[in-house]
């Protein structure tokens, strides 16, 4: 990665900014923009442009280390480190590999950044400005967060279980972790899962 100047440092909007210039990341303000303002099926939120800023910020800190790797591995590398369905052992492991590769880990993951502040660069730095989103657009958000809580409330359950048992506190064969939400309507005294409630758009009421 290459490292700014205090004058560099100085002239940038935010951590997105910095980020940009530090890692060498050209064309990422442009990116953004047309990702985000994209109104077919294709638009990113701020999650997916965040995921996509701090792929990139890995991306090019293996290429600083000079290591080869295929398509598709920097995505899985970042998922390893970063899922909410990836249990604490993968993720340390993940990260062993990497220092042992000499990628400076807690630098580059210190060097995140969150969606927030994805949204604060667009909006105030790039004074980019999207609609109000569609109704399906929200389900769809909804859906990805949602989805986001279950997989960490599972992925937590299952190391929870791994430990207890690994210290002979809880006598536990091989295990799956199920996680299901049910949503039951006091008007028409209906059940649904919360993925089916989405889909649908509501209950029979």
């Amino acid at each position: 990665m290459s490292k700014t100047s205090p004058t560099e440092s100085s002239t940038a909007c935010c951590k997105v900014g910095r980020i940009t210039q530090r890692y060498d990341l050209n064309g990422l303000d442009d990116e953004l923009v047309r990702y985000w303002t994209d109104r077919t099926d294709q638009r990113y939120s701020t999650r997916d442009l965040a995921e996509h800023v701090n792929q990139r910020i890995l991306e090019s800190a293996l290429d600083e280390a000079g290591l080869q790797y295929k398509d598709g591995e920097v995505e899985n590398t970042y998922r390893l480190l970063t899922g909410d369905d990836v249990s604490s052992g993968t993720q340390v492991q993940t990260r062993k590999e990497l220092e042992r590769d000499s990628i400076p880990i807690d630098e580059v993951e210190s060097d995140f950044v969150s969606h927030q502040t994805v949204y604060n660069h667009l909006t105030d730095c790039l004074e980019a400005s999207l609609e109000s989103p569609s109704d399906e657009e929200r389900l769809e958000r909804s859906r990805d967060k949602l989805g986001a809580l279950r997989n960490r409330t599972a992925a937590v359950t299952e190391d929870t279980v791994a430990q207890l048992a690994r210290n002979d506190v809880l006598d536990v064969g091989e295990f799956d972790v199920l996680v299901n939400v049910t949503v039951s309507c006091k008007d028409c005294r209906q059940q649904y899962t919360i993925r089916d409630l989405l889909e649908q758009g509501g209950c029979d009421c």
